[in-house]
């Protein structure tokens, strides 16, 4: 096992070694985006792109096309596969391998690589690494498009392992990359099918033949429309904020809100001795939903469940149902439902702040299913977000694995067992 030395990004192991990029690059090249006007300089057949369509480690398409007479009246180049293209203007931090030869326009420069130095699948997660990164965006300068020059790139430093062992490295990382794409893809998938089944459970609810027409569309006979406040109270929260105290009450405010359910993060806690007696109904009920009242996330919704029962309502609104005639969790799927949450957007974009009143709220309307099939239609959907919440809870081990592996495995910290015919 190699020992350490000191070098100026920090120790690295001694049989690695800092170059700057353009020891290993055999030439930069810049870009540029052909004349708009010009009809005939576009829809042809050279890729093109922008730092815009750079979302994961490769591109394989273009964002728009050019032809050759664009490519060759701008400041548009080519970058050949194989390479990688760093963004040195908008959308700085992003950097791709190119598997196509593709012309980029000028917040990019491609990066033509020393192959036998250099494996680009290493390059380009060092160049992504938050470390990396963090030093590009505090090099950046200019007024109103920050950015930074292509002599700096070209100083970048780079930690440097023998080329077999860059592969290895590169290897590791993309096996982990892979697992969070197929994640992220289980992820698309099941927010597919939870919105179909929303769509039609809470329209056409479960085994239903006849249907009839109503002011929502059609709907289950055995179905009624209510407007929300039939079926429940509602109140407004907080007007001005208890208190502060650490042993005191949680207090639920919009930032805990987010897409039917109440998080922790940024949670407070309020000295509820301080309440109000007139307004003792801000304290919680299991079953009780909140809608958000205003600001960015107005028409969000939190259902408060058993671990918040007693908590404090901030400044936003109180749903409190009638549990005999409707189940929280029915009532919180529909409130999110695009038609609902449209309809909230129409009334908040009336006035300059978002904003949603008790009125408003109150008059809003909800197809009504018996109440067994309310809590049947719940549990699918509930299912469901039980499979998500999985889905995401392992995207973020995977985010946080790649990341320490990326910390480790790119300094030389922790060093890959076996590269090539040689042991380390």
């Amino acid at each position: 096992m190699a020992g350490l030395k000191k070098t100026p990004i920090g120790e690295i192991p001694e049989d690695w070694e800092v170059v700057e990029l353009e020891e290993i690059a055999e030439r930069f090249v810049g870009g540029g985006t052909p004349s708009t006007k010009k009809p005939e300089y576009w829809n042809g057949d050279i890729p093109w792109i922008t730092s815009a369509i750079i979302s994961g480690y490769y591109i394989t398409d273009g964002e728009k096309y050019i032809t050759e007479k664009g490519l060759n009246n701008s400041s548009t180049n080519i970058v050949p596969k194989g390479n990688i293209v760093v963004a040195t203007r908008v959308g700085l931090g992003k950097a791709a391998i190119t598997k196509i030869d593709v012309a980029i326009n000028q917040d990019l420069t491609g990066v033509i690589l020393k192959k036998e130095l250099v494996d680009p699948e290493y390059l380009v997660r060092y160049v992504t690494s938050p470390f990396v990164v963090k030093f590009i965006l505090s090099a950046a300068r200019g007024t109103t498009i920050k950015g930074i020059s292509r002599k700096e790139l070209a100083k970048l430093k780079i930690p440097l392992p023998p080329l077999p062992e860059q592969k290895k490295i590169a290897e590791i990382l993309r096996t982990v990359d892979e697992d969070i794409e197929k994640t992220d893809e289980a992820i698309e998938r099941t927010e597919r099918l939870k919105k179909g089944l929303m769509q039609r459970l809470l329209t056409k609810g479960i085994k239903h033949e006849r249907f009839k027409k109503t002011e929502l569309g059609e709907i289950p006979e055995e179905w009624r429309v209510v407007r929300l406040e039939e079926i429940s109270n509602i109140y407004y929260g907080l007007s001005q904020p208890l208190p502060e105290l650490e042993s005191g009450v949680p207090m639920i405010r919009a930032t805990n809100i987010r897409a039917g359910k109440v998080y922790r993060e940024g949670l407070i806690k309020v000295d509820i001795s301080e309440l109000p007696a007139n307004k003792r109904h801000v304290i919680l009920q299991e079953g009780d939903i909140i809608v958000v009242r205003s600001g960015a996330y107005t028409g969000d919704i939190g259902i408060i469940s058993r671990e918040f029962e007693g908590s404090i309502a901030g400044y936003d609104l109180i749903v409190r149902l009638n549990h005999e005639k409707a189940y929280p969790e029915y009532t919180t799927y529909y409130l999110l439902s695009p038609h609902v949450q449209s309809y909230f957007t129409t009334l908040r974009t009336r006035s300059a702040q978002p904003h949603l009143n008790s009125k408003q709220l109150k008059n809003t309307k909800i197809p009504l299913p018996p109440l067994s099939e309310q809590k049947q239609i719940a549990e699918i959907l509930s299912t469901v977000d039980r499979k998500l919440e999985l889905l995401r809870k392992r995207r973020e081990k995977l985010e946080k694995v790649k990341k320490g592996l990326m910390k480790d495995l790119l300094t030389g910290r922790r060093r890959v067992k076996h590269y090539g015919d040689q042991k380390i």
